[in-house]
């Protein structure tokens, strides 16, 4: 990354004019692209090609870790640690501990889940560099950005924002770090 440079950003005024300018950027070469919009846009993450996020396998390993948890939890409980004789019932009555244990599996997927997205998104994150660039409060309205972050050290800012500018944008500015 080139110090003090964040990325060349482009803002575009239509989503298909932002697709099709990833779209040429990705078939060119380019790597490390952002887009921010204002709404969802369709195709938007295949044309990025954005890898699979790791949500799901952090809900089912808390999941997972919730249910065995639970039943564990019980299980010590009424069979090694107060081991009582009610009726002449079994101290491992597995039917019992169902319900706790299949709450703490969905309460633990689902605090997991939301950590894992957290962490996946790099929350809690109060500014990014993007958030300075000249225009971007648009990006909450109306408008579409396309950043081709400075990852490398040989990264040219002259040369990104002339392959940017290309693609017809209304604007392209440089983004500090």
């Amino acid at each position: 990354m080139k110090h003090g440079l964040y990325g060349v950003m482009a803002q575009f005024r239509k989503p298909d004019e932002l697709l099709a300018a990833i779209q040429s950027l990705r078939a060119g070469g380019a790597k490390n692209l952002e887009a921010y919009t204002p709404y969802p846009v369709e195709g938007l993450s295949q044309a990025l090609d954005l890898p699979r996020n790791a949500v799901p396998l952090f809900a089912l390993i808390g999941g997972v870790i919730g249910g065995v948890g639970g039943y564990f939890m019980q299980w010590y409980a009424a069979v090694i640690a107060f081991p009582l004789d009610i009726g002449g019932r079994p101290l491992h009555s597995w039917p019992m501990f169902v319900p706790v244990s299949f709450e703490l599996t969905i309460l633990l997927a689902a605090v997991a889940a939301v950590a894992g997205m957290l962490a996946a998104n790099g929350l809690p994150r109060l500014n990014h560099p993007v958030f300075a660039a000249e225009g971007f409060d648009l990006a909450s309205r109306d408008r579409f950005f396309l950043c081709l972050r400075a990852v490398d050290d040989d990264f040219d800012s002259t040369q990104a924002q002339e392959l940017l500018r290309r693609h017809g944008p209304v604007a392209v500015v440089e983004v500090a770090a």
